[in-house]
């Protein structure tokens, strides 16, 4: 929002202008309404209450939800009653699903009869589930309707539906049978029946289905809106692409707080309190501190190599690096392509292949590289004497090991947690970063004792 709307905006609040200032808040777009309430969120209360319901009700809804229910708690009550009643069902089952029990029992309290129900109803469904962000709120029609019927029935009852760009066809028991494009109706004939253009391409949703499966769905089939049945088929309700992109979203920020090693925040950063993200990040922390304690024990049952061969200890950045960098980037790619449908728990053969050629030209790479290092090292400043080859040698070699099992790790691991029923994303960065530093100092003592033994050991 520019900076000169935002003076405008307080002068007005400053000259207690309230019939101005509604003016221009009605005029101004609601996503400008909602960064004016980022501004300003001391007078998020204000605005609300200033604005027409109908523009006060749009731009509630895409508020993140602490500004939501900081909202709540000083809203006029029939302002609030206003609103909650307003809001479209998904919207207000996302709402409720966010309070705590106590607040939803207040606001339930608001709905009508109907209303209520619905709100209950929806909240029945499992969290993550479709059912979760479907809304009951669409246009369905039988297969022996007239294209009149149904434009007369769309100008009946159209204005409460959540879109009428996909009009629904089922039959007497309320089963799914197609859906029609308004498109496709308003260039037919008015007296053609409907059943005359159903093509029985339907993509339809489970109430039970994951939203993340939902979210796949809708990227491949590029729709605007997707039906919702249940196990008999019977139609429930529909989930638009606006609440999709919104989970995606969700989604999207879980895994990479997940992939940091740190639990998902529920609110933007700056609104979490000092001490909840303390919770969220500890857990993981002494998680990984006791998994690198296995680092510190595998280096001590190395130490009489050590004081031996001291230029050893100098490598050892170098290979346990190595190998988390490798791992770190084979699980962020596997959680991806997982992520965009890309790959699944059936691929893990085709992934582990194609692993294993990629761990082995990066790690013969890396191989080459610190061979050429160590070689140019002792030309200049001598101080491998006569057996830098076979220091090199090691180094290289548990280079390509490392690698090879970093990337087989990083790989191999998410789809091992999604087997097992768990977040593949909770398998990233520091995880296999942690698991491949005991294991690459193994192997880099493993090529010590292969190459050094009887000479320098």
């Amino acid at each position: 929002m520019e900076e000169l709307q935002v003076e405008e905006v307080l002068h007005l609040l400053e000259s207690e202008n309230d019939r101005q200032l509604k003016a221009y808040l009605n005029e101004l777009n609601i996503s400008d309404v909602e960064e004016l309430i980022d501004e300003l969120p001391q007078y998020a209360v204000k605005f609300i209450e200033t604005l027409s319901i109908k523009r006060a009700v749009n731009v509630f809804r895409i508020l993140d939800f602490p500004t939501q229910e900081r909202i709540i708690k000083k809203l006029q009550a029939n302002k609030l009653t206003e609103i909650i009643r307003q809001l479209p069902p998904d919207d207000r089952t996302a709402l409720f699903s966010e309070l705590q029990g106590e607040a939803v029992k207040k606001l339930l309290v608001l709905l009508p009869d109907h209303d209520r129900k619905e709100a209950l109803n929806l909240l029945g469904y499992q969290e993550d589930s479709v059912g979760r962000l479907m809304t009951p709120d669409f246009i369905a029609v039988k297969t022996d309707w007239t294209v009149q019927r149904v434009l007369s029935h769309i100008r009946r009852y159209g204005k409460n539906s959540e879109t009428i760009d996909v009009v629904y066809v089922i039959d007497k028991d309320g089963v799914l049978l197609d859906d029609i494009r308004i498109r496709e109706i308003l260039l037919s004939d008015p007296e053609a029946k409907i059943g005359e253009l159903t093509d029985n391409r339907l993509i339809s949703l489970n109430v039970n289905d994951p939203q993340e499966e939902a979210i796949n769905v809708f990227k491949m089939n590029n729709r605007v809106a997707l039906p919702v049945t249940d196990d008999q088929k019977v139609l429930l309700g529909i989930v638009t692409v606006d609440d999709i992109l919104w989970i995606a979203h969700e989604e999207y920020t879980e895994d990479m707080h997940k992939m940091g090693g740190t639990q998902a925040l529920d609110e933007p950063y700056l609104d979490v309190p000092v001490f909840q993200l303390y919770k969220k990040r500890v857990v993981w922390l002494i998680v990984l501190f006791f998994g690198e304690l296995l680092t510190i024990a595998a280096m001590s049952g190395f130490e009489d190599q050590i004081a031996k061969v001291v230029i050893l200890a100098t490598f050892i950045p170098l290979i346990i690096s190595s190998g988390g960098n490798s791992g770190s980037q084979a699980a962020t790619l596997i959680i991806q392509a997982m992520a965009l449908g890309e790959v699944t728990i059936k691929d893990w053969w085709n992934v582990m292949r194609r692993e294993i050629f990629s761990g082995i030209f990066l790690g013969t790479t890396l191989c080459l590289l610190s061979f050429c290092v160590i070689a140019a090292w002792q030309i200049i400043m001598p101080g491998f004497n006569e057996h830098y080859i076979r220091i090199g040698l090691v180094v290289g070699c548990s280079l390509v090991g490392v690698v090879l099992w970093g990337t087989l790790m990083g790989s191999m691991l998410p789809l091992l947690l999604k087997k097992l029923g768990a977040d593949p994303a909770a398998s990233s960065t520091p995880f296999v970063a942690t698991l491949v530093d005991v294991t690459g100092l193994i192997i880099y003592f493993s090529f010590a004792f292969l190459f050094l033994r009887g000479v320098l050991l």
